[in-house]
């Protein structure tokens, strides 16, 4: 990254800092990790390609949101969005298993600011629904709003439906509403998984198809997930590194770490590869290419995990 370009950054971030929704006095901007960025010369003086930032949940999201240029940028005037997060558990979020309900909140009220017509927040549970929406949190977080958080599992919230270009998985039932939505915010919480090594962006999307278990039994499930992604873009994702679930996941109990970090890229490739590379799993650190599903997705052209050649503003708050 050229130093002109960071030192954008730096002025933008600091007014976004000075006027944006009450942040704390004493929120500072400070430069990626040499080496860690580099700025495509098409994004030249752009907004940064991912922002991690580190403070309270709400706080986080909209520092990361702002930084990528606003919710504007992804949501216009009179658009129907759907924000996926991590729900399927009934747990709060010190267990790490859901997103924690500031961060959902927070992306609602940023939607409803751009002039979203409509904002829901979906999440097909891997408990029963009720008591995953209110355990988790987020329906609660998200009330002033209306009834918009639900978790649908009946068969008419769903339709079938062909993936054109697919590897192995051709076609599976998804849920209607994420369909017809003109903007998908993946909103995952960072968290170990059994099967996958991790559960992010990518893998979380799995959330809004009724037969995952296929895609389990059926496929390979990184080949899957990459498939499902293919018709399942996210517009927007935002990481909750809040509480990191680093092993006995997607369900729990496990080592949890609080890290109190979101992160947040228009790639979503990126934005998984990022926060692998940003926590520790299993007790060491990895590398992104080792998790299957965001090599796979990097190379489908997804988007790209080669984190160096990516332009990444850290903001600590």
């Amino acid at each position: 990254m050229r130093r002109r370009d960071f030192l954008k950054w730096q002025i933008s971030g600091a007014l976004w800092l000075a006027a944006g929704a009450g942040l704390p006095a004493g929120a500072s901007i400070f430069p990626p990790l040499a080496g860690e960025a580099r700025a495509a010369s098409a994004q030249s003086g752009g907004s940064p390609d991912i922002v991690v930032a580190k403070g309270s949940p709400a706080a986080a999201t909209h520092a990361c949101v702002g930084m990528l240029g606003g919710m504007g940028r992804f949501v216009k005037t009179g658009q129907k969005v759907v924000i996926k997060p991590n729900m399927s558990f009934a747990a709060d979020a010190t267990m790490g298993t859901n997103t924690h309900p500031e961060v959902v909140a927070a992306l609602v009220r940023m939607c409803r600011d751009a002039g979203a017509a409509s904002v829901l927040v979906l999440d097909n549970p891997l408990a029963p629904a009720e008591q995953c929406i209110e355990r988790s949190g987020v329906r609660a977080a998200c009330s002033e709003f209306g009834d918009i958080v639900q978790a649908p599992t009946a068969e008419r919230f769903y339709r079938e439906l062909e993936i054109a270009g697919a590897a192995q998985m051709t076609a599976n039932t998804f849920l209607r509403d994420a369909l017809e939505a003109d903007v998908l915010i993946a909103a995952p919480t960072a968290k170990s998984h059994s099967s996958t090594g991790v559960s992010l962006g990518l893998k979380g999307m799995m959330g809004l198809i009724r037969q995952r278990g296929v895609m389990h039994s059926r496929y390979d499930l990184d080949t899957a997930i990459v498939d499902l992604n293919t018709r399942l873009r996210a517009a927007l994702t935002v990481i909750d590194g809040t509480y990191v679930l680093t092993t006995g996941g997607p369900g729990g109990p496990g080592k949890v770490l609080q890290e109190n970090t979101v992160i947040a890229s228009a790639d979503p490739v990126a934005a998984d590869a990022c926060a692998v590379e940003s926590f520790e799993w299993y007790g060491r650190r990895f590398a992104a290419r080792q998790v299957s599903h965001i090599r796979l997705a990097h190379e489908r052209g997804l988007g790209s995990m080669d984190l160096a050649a990516r332009a990444i503003a850290r903001v600590t708050l």
